[in-house]
């Protein structure tokens, strides 16, 4: 059983939250509600939760300030938020979870069953804290399974899927492995040059050499690598070129 304790400062946020674990997530058990930060505090140094459901904007102090004021955490903290901002950016960066409010049901199910599939990952909040330290925005913080890996979004030469993981290539020829999804990353990178080229390939169009015709498409990059582009995308992506 999943020990967790909510924290928000909505009342009936909480209850909502409350009952929809009731019906759905059997294995999570509420422990404590906390409307403030004040509060959470307290709970946690009680009641010592495996999970803990946390409000990011909350009067006086925020979610994120609970998290700062605290040295360490053995705890899983799936954040909830009605505003999809650069915070929320940082959270998925971070691969600390989040549900955006109004809270969907299957959405739920699904933070909560990847606690049992992951373990509980210490650095993930010191990857959060790494990004809100990057006020330039121009890095990436990629968790892997040895830590975490912090990098500038020009290092990155494409990224390639594989079903729940993606591998990062690098210009200089390094590859990392990431336990997120291309799409989870598509959606990330959007704003920084990179374009979903395949079902399989996000690139980065600053690194792109030269382009093959044909039905599709071949991309040739940088480092010599080629890859293909999709019929159904090749329209967009040699509009886009057009401004790089």
């Amino acid at each position: 059983m999943i020990k967790a304790i909510l924290v928000d400062d909505e009342k009936g946020a909480i209850e909502t939250l409350s009952g929809m674990l009731n019906m759905f997530c059997s294995n999570v058990q509420v422990i404590g509600k906390a409307y403030s930060v004040i509060e959470a505090r307290v709970l946690i140094k009680e009641l010592s939760p495996d999970l803990v459901f946390l409000d990011v904007n909350m009067p006086f102090e925020n979610g994120f300030d609970l998290l700062q004021s605290l040295d360490d955490y053995n705890f899983h903290v799936i954040f909830t938020t009605a505003y999809n901002n650069y915070a929320l950016k940082a959270i998925k960066f971070g691969a600390l979870d989040y549900l955006l409010k109004p809270i969907d049901f299957k959405e739920l199910e699904k933070a909560v069953a990847k606690i049992n599939k992951v373990g509980l990952n210490k650095s993930q909040y010191k990857i959060f804290k790494a990004h809100q330290l990057d006020d330039k925005e121009e890095q990436i913080v990629l968790p892997h399974k040895s830590g975490f890996k912090i990098v500038n979004y020009s290092e990155i030469l494409r990224l390639e899927g594989d079903r729940n993981y993606t591998k990062i290539y690098f210009i200089n020829g390094e590859q990392l492995l990431v336990a997120k999804t291309l799409k989870e990353y598509e959606e990330l990178l959007s704003d920084y040059g990179f374009f979903r080229v395949h079902q399989s390939n996000i690139v980065n169009m600053n690194c792109i050499r030269g382009y093959i015709s044909g039905r599709g498409g071949k991309i040739q990059l940088i480092d010599n690598s080629e890859v293909d582009l999709a019929r159904s995308r090749k329209k967009t992506f040699l509009k886009l070129l057009e401004s790089f």
